[in-house]
Order: structure tokens, then sequence, then C-alpha cells
């Protein structure tokens, strides 16, 4: 068994560039769990690791924002997208960029053996030059010159590929910070960003957070995201408040899946992209819906919100756009979840998984390669 001790860096052992790196990757384990908190502590004047930081700013991992206070850099993002990619998706780094396979043929990048007769309008780059040179050898019976004509001409058969408009929907609620379920999904979210940026060019990723309220979250706000903390501990809640009269004194830990179903159709709305998709992380059933412009917070869940939250669906189904929905499960079975997610699945013909949040990778990757692989029809 290995001993290990602990004890302040007294700057005697100068650190080397190699451990910049190695730093940063600790850094953003706990960056993943505690998101801006974090990066909070680091500014705070009483932080004694200012040769350390000055390491990590040096090398590029960590910047200072237009307020002089700690970020993270593009270069940090990137290494965390990546170092996720590994961890979760276990995906080959030496791997050459590809597409998602499809059921379909057409006019694409990828090559097959088989090959047909040339159509008008057939990229001249697919050409099977072997197969066009023989079919004008049989024809003219040999010799030379050898002339080739337009019946002569064969092209290989390519596979249609397809893109995708995705928004990953993350829960942002408080139940959220208990078993290491937000860690975990942002980890993934990280992943499937370094997943689209390195493998599937022509495809968009958004992400939306959605508590009691929804909203966007880019690459570095993803970073420094945390689930809200509960400021109400009544047994039971109900509370209608107006939209263009909200306040700081809101409570945040809600679960308002509506909303996030909401702004994320009307993200898609706004992408060319044949296939679109709506991959949603949660961990309970919604607790918070719109309805006109109040907002509505219910607790313990109640069919008055799971019903707006379902018309919701509706919209999305009926906008052409797949839902996948993933429930993560550590501390107890909920049954009512289990029965929200399925009737999420069964309105919108998408997909319902139950899982911990070990299991959340693969359940993500799988969600987003099937979703994407449907050709729409065009017009």
């Amino acid at each position: 068994m290995s001993v290990f001790e602990y004890r302040e860096w007294d700057g005697t052992n100068a650190l080397a560039p190699a451990d910049a790196a190695g730093t940063f990757d600790v850094l953003s384990e706990f960056l993943l769990e505690h998101g801006d908190d974090v990066l909070e502590r680091l500014n705070r004047p009483e932080n004694k690791n200012e040769q350390l930081l000055k390491l990590l700013i040096r090398e590029g991992y960590l910047e200072k924002d237009e307020s002089g206070q700690f970020a993270v850099s593009p270069k940090g993002i990137r290494r965390m997208q990546n170092r996720a990619l590994d961890e979760v998706f276990q995906i080959e780094r030496r791997d050459m960029p590809g597409k998602h396979d499809s059921d379909f043929r057409g006019a694409g990048q990828v090559q097959h053996e088989e090959s047909r007769a040339y159509e008008y309008g057939d990229p001249v780059a697919n050409l099977n030059l072997h197969e066009t040179l023989k079919n004008a050898l049989i024809r003219q019976g040999g010799g030379s010159p050898l002339s080739v004509d337009e019946d002569d001409f064969v092209v290989h058969e390519t596979e249609y590929q397809t893109n995708c408009a995705t928004v990953l929907l993350l829960d942002m609620s408080g139940s959220m910070a208990r078993y290491g379920k937000f860690q975990q999904a942002k980890r993934v979210a990280l992943a499937l960003q370094a997943l689209i940026r390195g493998r599937f060019g022509e495809d968009t990723l958004k992400t939306v957070g959605f508590y009691t309220f929804a909203s966007p979250l880019t690459e570095r706000q993803l970073v420094r995201a945390a689930p809200k903390p509960v400021s109400i501990f009544d047994h039971r809640v109900f509370l209608r408040l107006p939209v263009e009269r909200l306040t700081g004194d809101v409570p945040e830990h809600f679960t308002n899946i509506h909303a996030g179903l909401h702004f994320a159709r009307r993200i898609l709305s706004r992408e060319p992209a044949q296939n679109k998709q709506i991959i949603c992380i949660t961990d309970g059933e919604p607790t918070a819906h719109l309805e006109g412009r109040e907002l509505v917070l219910i607790y313990p869940p109640s069919d008055r919100t799971a019903r707006a939250t379902l018309e919701e669906v509706r919209r999305c189904t009926a906008a052409g756009i797949k839902l996948s929905t993933i429930a993560l499960v550590e501390d107890y079975f909920y049954l009512g979840l289990k029965n929200f997610v399925e009737e999420v699945a069964r309105l919108s013909q998408g997909i319902a998984v139950y899982c911990s949040a070990g299991e959340l990778g693969r359940y993500v990757l799988e969600s987003f390669v099937r979703g994407r692989r449907t050709r729409r029809p065009l017009g």
C-alpha cells in the first residue's frame, strides 16, 4: 500500500513547465465539481499559490479576464474537453477524423467499393478511373488511342453524410450536486464539444442549463457552471411569480425542463441542419414551468407542471426535433421520474434512458450518433 504525505509547497522545489499541465488537470477536477467557486477562491487576496498561478498563466491555461479576475483560457478549455473525451468516450487518439455512418447513398465524402454508372451532376472527383477506362477498352475492342465516351464513365458510390444540430440540456437544479452527478454531466458535455469539433465539423452543438430558469452556456460558462444551491426547505411549495417582476430573491434550484425545451426549440428553429435533436440530462421530475408571463414553482412535482412540460415536448416533436431523455438515478429509484421520462419518450417517439452518472457518457454518445443518422427530406 502506498503512503503519501501532503504539505504546503514552500517554493523551494522549482516547477518545470511540464508540471503545469498536470497541475491544471488537478485544478480541472475541482472546476468540474465546484465551478465558479474555485475561480473565486483563486482571486481571494489570502491565496498563497501566487507562483503556481503565474506558472499556469505563463503556460496558457489560465488568464485574467476584463475585470482582472482569473479565468480558464481557451487553451485550458480545450485541454479539459480533450481529456473529457478520452476519459468518457474512450476514443483512440490515433483514429483519423471521420463521419458517422448512415444507411443512405448519395453525394458525400466516404467512398465505397461499389461503383455505378455516371449520372449528370455527379462530382467528377468521384470518377472510378480504372472501371471507366476498362469500359472504354471493352467497347472499343482494344487498340490505341483509347476513346472515352460519356457512357463509359463510372463513379464510386458514396455515403450520404448527414449533419446535425444538437442542443444539450443540462440539469442545474439543486439535487444534481449529490453523488457527483453534475460533475460527470459537465465532463460529458465537454467531451461532446471536443468530439464534434474534432470529428463532425459541420455539426453544431449548443448547451443550455436549466434550473428555475433556462440559459445558454458558452464553453467558458460551462466550465464555471455549478448546481444551484437549495434555498427553500419547505415540504410544500407553490409560487406564482410574474416574469416581468422577478428579483434576485427567486429560488433557483427548481427543475424547469419546460423552459429548457422551449429554449432549445427556439435555438434549433434557426439551424439549417437536416437533423435536429435535443439530449436532456436530468435527475428529477419537473418542478417549474411557465404559464404565459408567469413562472410557476411547485413542489412536490405536480401533474400541472408535467402537462405543461409534455405540451412543449409535443411542440418539439411537431418541429421535427428528436428527443433523448437521460435520467440519472443514483440514490434511489424514483418512480415518478421513470413514469415522466417514459411519457416523454412515448410522445416524442424518442429515447428514454435510466443510468448512473458513471454510465452517462456511453448513453449520451449513443443518443448523439443515433440522432444524426436519419436523412430528413429536403423542402
